[in-house]
Formats: structure tokens, C-alpha cells, sequence
């Protein structure tokens, strides 16, 4: 299985807006704490979560294809099990917009065949790492 290499790394980090698929409300979590780093970076966090009308500021949407403006990276905060379906959707927002270049899910999260399925679509994929950490050690 082919990982990101550090030139598709630091190319993911040129990017301007992140959808963030679980992000969340809570303080203490990774799920909020690393978007909320991104954002002081300059990223455009754009906050994904049914849950919650706004996160970080920003309003919050139910699902990727409630978002209207272009979405460069999408970051997802879900467990494993749900990155097949947040694949799908991805790649039905490539398929209609054109606009999502990679998808990076955060550590401890991984699913090789919807990777693989994200990869020949194109994409740029970074599983099992943490998409803050990982900007420290390049943008540091």
C-alpha cells in the first residue's frame, strides 16, 4: 500500500480550507483542540457535525455535501469503521465539485481499502496520523 510521501505531505499542508468530519465543541479533545491549532495556523476550518450549529466560530454542517464552499483537505476525527462511507461521500464531492485534493485520518484511525479506493480516485491519503503533529514537524 503506498503511503503519502513527504513532498504529498507538505503539498496537503499548502492547502487553504479543511472540512473536518467529527470536529467537535469540547475543549480537551483532539477532535477540537487539533482544528482549533489549524486554525490559528490560517487554515479555513470548516467544522463537520451533525451535532453542533457552530464549532470554532464557524457554522457547522451536517454532512460534506452541505458545504458549499470549496473544500481543499478533509480531515477525519471518526472511527475506523466509518471511513468506507465518509469515502463514498468524498468521492461523490470529487465527482460532482472537483474540489477535495487528499484525505488525512487522524492517528489511530485506518481503513486500507477505502484508502486504496481514495487513492485510485486521485487523492493524496494520510492515514493513522495526526494531521497537528505531522504540521509542527514540517511548518514547525
Amino acid at each position: 500500500m503506498p503511503t503519502a510521501t513527504d513532498a504529498d505531505i507538505r503539498d496537503l499542508l499548502d492547502v487553504n480550507t479543511i472540512a473536518v468530519i467529527g470536529c467537535s465543541a469540547t475543549p480537551g479533545k483532539a477532535a477540537h483542540d487539533v482544528p482549533a491549532y489549524l486554525q490559528h495556523q490560517g487554515y479555513d476550518i470548516v467544522p463537520i457535525n451533525p451535532h453542533h450549529d457552530a464549532v470554532l466560530g464557524r457554522p457547522a454542517y451536517d454532512t460534506l455535501a452541505d458545504v458549499s464552499e470549496r473544500i481543499d483537505l478533509v480531515d477525519v476525527f471518526r472511527p475506523s469503521e466509518e471511513v468506507s462511507g465518509i469515502v463514498d461521500a468524498v468521492l461523490d464531492r470529487v465527482a460532482e465539485r472537483g474540489d477535495v485534493r487528499g484525505l488525512w485520518l487522524q492517528r489511530g484511525i485506518r481503513d486500507d481499502e477505502a484508502a486504496t479506493r481514495a487513492r485510485e480516485a486521485g487523492l493524496t491519503v494520510v492515514q493513522d496520523r495526526c494531521l497537528k503533529v505531522t504540521h509542527q514537524q514540517f511548518r514547525g
